[in-house]
């Protein structure tokens, strides 16, 4: 196992009804700023329990955060904050959302041109405070301090990390996701499985309480994230139990990315560099692409990834028979399939896009110098075009 440092400063209010919680959490004296997206937040329930919970609050709102969150629309929100003298900003929904409000907590003390942070990582020193209402689990963004921001103008879709824009608190009730579209929880079964597998599939540290973390989560969403889209689960008379698949599929996506399984392990996040640049030139869901890029880089990186790939062959699909090569692409095989029974595409293909994607998603990574990706920098763009090749 390897060194590491770990901490989770957010607290978690896990249930029905916690979001009367934010009540508690925010200071009466603060301005307080509710960040949200389209405004499906009116039309659940969450936002008239944030605004009750916040009855005694002076309270601002700012909205239209884009799923795929931008820079431009986070510096509408920074010059609010900045002219409202905002002391709190709530982020009410999912992963974009509360990746901008990190931003924009950052970006409106920060002395000089915000994109620096992204662009240059430029050195974050203060950040207004910030809480999270969930309303899609998916990106684990509400217990961690990492944000991607999109700059349209320029087609860049770029990370940053900072301890100072962690939540301090995130509400988490199970039952917002009874209203989500099928396209956002299959997003969200996706991104949690694909962040343990960027943690999880790179080689043995022997970190056996990390592995055996995250095999139980990947088995949790294998058998839980079907169950969502499942005619025995969403009826209206199985009321509990589709609660507890809920819950079971959002806790794992907060355990997914909030450092607990990636703390004294090597991580790997090829699949996600590739995928941030196919968002940015061409729109796709974050999900949406990971589950494109992941199945064709598990068989590039088969050799480096031999020994976790028939490890996770072995124990999560308990594939044992067979020559190596021949479990691995089983195992691949069944990634695939569990994607697909989640209602997720797998081919850049089912999007109608063809070949001529990779020389342009080639050239963002090379402009973005991603040309050593992985957890030991082996993933060349020689084979990242091999990837993008046979993803289509």
């Amino acid at each position: 196992m390897l060194n590491f440092t770990f901490s989770n400063k957010t607290r978690i209010h896990f249930g029905e009804q916690q979001i009367s919680q934010v009540a508690k959490e925010i200071p009466l004296s603060a301005k307080v700023l509710i960040t949200y997206g389209g405004g499906s937040i009116k039309k659940n329930g969450v936002y008239d329990q944030v605004i009750d919970a916040l009855s005694e609050h002076k309270v601002f709102e700012f909205s239209g955060i884009e799923p795929n969150p931008s820079y431009e629309k986070s510096m509408e929100a920074i010059a609010l904050v900045k002219q409202e003298n905002i002391d709190f900003i709530l982020a009410v929904g999912g992963g974009s959302v509360i990746d901008a409000s990190k931003f924009i907590a950052a970006g409106a003390l920060f002395n000089g041109e915000p994109w620096d942070i992204l662009a240059k990582g430029a050195t974050v020193e203060a950040a207004v405070a910030l809480g999270a209402v969930l309303t899609l689990p998916a990106t684990g963004s509400e217990s961690n301090g990492g944000s991607v921001i999109s700059k349209l103008s320029t087609k860049d879709k770029l990370p940053f990390m900072s301890d100072l824009v962690q939540p301090l608190f995130a509400v988490l009730d199970p039952n917002v996701m009874n209203t989500l579209p099928i396209r956002q929880l299959s997003n969200g079964v996706v991104d949690a499985y694909v962040h343990i597998m960027e943690q999880y599939l790179t080689y043995d540290v022997n970190g056996k309480i990390q592995d055996r973390f995250a095999e139980g989560l990947l088995l949790t969403l294998i058998e839980e994230g079907p169950k969502l889209f499942s005619n025995e689960t969403t009826t209206n008379n199985n009321t509990a139990n589709k609660y507890q698949v809920n819950a079971n599929v959002m806790y794992s996506a907060t355990l997914a990315l909030n450092g607990l399984i990636g703390a004294g392990v090597p991580q790997d996040w090829a699949t996600h560099m590739i995928g941030h640049e196919i968002t940015a030139v061409y729109g796709l869901d974050h999900a949406q692409t990971l589950a494109i890029v992941l199945p064709r880089m598990m068989w590039e990186m088969r050799e480096t990834k031999e020994a976790k790939l028939l490890q996770y062959a072995d124990r999560i699909w308990n594939i044992t028979q067979g020559d190596t090569q021949s479990r691995i692409k089983k195992a691949i095989e069944k990634t695939e399939a569990f994607f697909h029974s989640v209602q997720m595409k797998t081919r850049l293909s089912d999007y109608n896009l063809g070949e001529d994607v990779v020389d342009v998603i080639i050239e963002q990574l090379a402009r973005h110098g991603m040309t050593q990706l992985g957890e030991k920098q082996l993933v060349t763009l020689e084979q990242s075009r091999n990837i993008l090749l046979k993803s289509v």
